[in-house]
């Protein structure tokens, strides 16, 4: 994939075009947006396996985090019609 010289490189350059100043945060939203993904594929496989979603998922989707609602064809959030 990719060796030691390259991410290196790519490090290198991502400071240069971004600066110092934002990779902290930016680092931090990949961080989040790979332990979101990681539990929604879980959950997913929860879903296959079992046929219900898995309590990982439903703490997400409840906190907003995640991007479906947890019950089909149900709408929640502020643009839900109330």
């Amino acid at each position: 994939m990719f060796g030691i010289s390259e991410i290196a490189i790519l490090i290198i350059v991502a400071v240069v075009v971004l600066g110092a100043k934002k990779l902290p945060g930016l680092a931090r939203s990949a961080g989040q947006s790979a332990r979101i993904l990681k539990s929604e594929a879980k959950a997913m496989r929860s879903e296959r396996t079992s046929g219900r979603p898995a309590p990982e998922a439903r703490a997400i989707r409840a906190d907003g985090g995640g991007a479906a609602p947890s019950h089909p064809g149900t709408a929640s959030g502020p643009d839900a019609p109330h």
